[in-house]
């Protein structure tokens, strides 16, 4: 059995001589989506006007996201609480068991999702509901 101690740390010029040009080559490929990704997304995007707060996949609040108010949302768990504030959103608690959705943090645009109580945070461009689109939408 091994000591915490001597436990073993790869260094970078172990790393790169146990790898092949293809390891490194799909390293750098994903990287670069993935940074693309981020990018691109905050400009596809809208400009969030309105937050859609849907329990069971139906909508239950749609509110301004300029007036600052915090929301108790009653899920299948219980209730959970919604914060809009200074043009973001964030979910302050809820019943779930790991809190990943509290986690998720403060947005602007895009989405928060507390599964394990069905909540849907949606943060979007326009006023209109999504039933309200276009029936090319659905």
């Amino acid at each position: 059995m091994r000591h915490p101690e001597s436990r073993t740390i790869l260094s970078l010029k172990t790393l790169f001589s146990i790898t092949t040009g293809a390891d490194r080559l799909l390293f750098l490929v994903l990287s670069t989506i993935s940074i693309l990704g981020i990018f691109f997304m905050r400009v596809l995007l809208p400009e969030g006007k309105t937050v859609h707060i849907d329990v069971n996949g139906s909508t239950a609040y749609v509110l301004p996201l300029e007036k600052d108010r915090t929301i108790s949302v009653a899920g299948p768990r219980g209730n959970t609480m919604v914060e809009i504030f200074g043009r973001r959103v964030r979910i302050v608690d809820s019943p779930c068991p790991g809190k990943l959705c509290v986690k998720q943090g403060w947005i602007q645009k895009g989405s928060l999702v507390c599964l394990p109580n069905s909540v849907t945070v949606l943060v979007e461009g326009s006023d209109t509901s999504p039933e309200e689109i276009d029936a090319i939408t659905r």
